[in-house]
Formats: C-alpha cells, sequence, structure tokens
C-alpha cells in the first residue's frame, strides 16, 4: 500500500490540511495586497505549500478568490437566515435581529468582509454572476423583512429601498473602521446600529 503524500513536496494529492493553510494566506495577502499585487507564487509561499499542491485545490488564483468570496457571502448569509428563524414575527425585532448579526458579522471577520466588499470588483463574469445569486439571496432578506413591516404598519418609511440601502451601507462599513478596544464594545455597537436602523425604518413604539 502506497503511503499518504506529504504537503509541501510537489506531490499531486496534498493532505486536506493544505486548503484551509492556502485560504488563510490568500485571505492575508490579499488584505495586504490585493487581488492583483498578489500573485499565486506568493500565496503558496505564504501557506509553505508548493505550487503543485496549491494548485490541486486551486487551479488559479481567480478561483481561490471566487471560492474566497463564496465562502465569506454563503456564511453570511446562514448567520442571517439562522437570527431570523430564531427571532419572533415581531417586525422590530426580526429587523433587530438582522442588524445585531451583520454588525457582529462585520466585526468578526473583518477581514474577509473588505475582501469581500473591495475584491468583487475582480471576480471574472462567470464567478460574479454565480456568487450573485447568493448576494440576492442575502439583500432579499432585507427587502422582505422591512416590506413586512411597512405592510403591518410597524415601520412608516415612504422609501423602504432606500432605507434598506442607508443600513446595510452603515453597517458594512463598521469592518473598515472598527478596532475592538476602541471605546465601544460590541454589544454597544449591535445596539447603537439598531436604533440607527430603527430610527431609519420609522419604527413608532
Amino acid at each position: 500500500m502506497s503511503s499518504a503524500p506529504v504537503e509541501g513536496s510537489g506531490s499531486a494529492v496534498p493532505r486536506g490540511g493544505g486548503r484551509d493553510a492556502i485560504t488563510g494566506a490568500a485571505r492575508t495577502i490579499f488584505a495586504e495586497r490585493g487581488y492583483h499585487g498578489t500573485s499565486i507564487r506568493d500565496i503558496a509561499k505564504r501557506a509553505g505549500l508548493s505550487l503543485s499542491a496549491l494548485y490541486y485545490w486551486h487551479p488559479s488564483k481567480q478561483h481561490l478568490l471566487a471560492a474566497l468570496v463564496e465562502e465569506i457571502t454563503h456564511d453570511y448569509f446562514q448567520r442571517c437566515d439562522r437570527a431570523l428563524r430564531e427571532a419572533t414575527d415581531e417586525p422590530a425585532e426580526r429587523l433587530a435581529a438582522l442588524v445585531r448579526t451583520t454588525v457582529e458579522y462585520r466585526v468578526s471577520r473583518r477581514v474577509e468582509s473588505n475582501i469581500a466588499t473591495l475584491e468583487w470588483r475582480n471576480l471574472e463574469p462567470e464567478n460574479r454572476e454565480r456568487l450573485d445569486g447568493l448576494r440576492r439571496a442575502a439583500t432579499r432578506l432585507w427587502v422582505d423583512l422591512i416590506a413586512d413591516g411597512v405592510a403591518r404598519g410597524a415601520f412608516h418609511c415612504a422609501h423602504p429601498d432606500d432605507a434598506r440601502r442607508a443600513i446595510v451601507a452603515a453597517c458594512n462599513a463598521i469592518a473598515q473602521w472598527y478596532e475592538p478596544g476602541g471605546g465601544i464594545t460590541l454589544p454597544e455597537l449591535a445596539e447603537r446600529y439598531t436604533a440607527i436602523a430603527l430610527r431609519i425604518v420609522d419604527h413608532r413604539v
């Protein structure tokens, strides 16, 4: 029986741990240098793997970027979906759950969030079109929630789409400026942005 191949040896089939090393290396270097400033060789070197080991998991830098953006976007959608399933049917509480989840996500995955935002334009059309479905699904959560709140008289905003865009943009921007230990805790930040969101949709107690 042949022995298992060793990562970094140039074998065609590296062990599974290399995939995490590659993802971590790509995340770090994309954040430092941007997509166009990063080479596939840079990523392999940072991951401590040979090029052949990297190519086993990702045939190109574009494939790696698409896989990273997909994981980030899918994780966000899953967290939001779970938060809404755990919330009550009250529109204000559901909006608070969605805002809180988004704020927590942007803080806990700041690097990934910024990569997904800044490098989206560098996805090739085929990958962008495929991943846009995930983005639309996440957007639909917000659209349906605010529309339901307006229909039920819980929200009184005259322009629901504009309200949604303002809330989402504010929450997403947190990844660019928030620094842990900078004077405001994560629970305080989530509470603050929930209050802002409820004002934007004109929720009246």
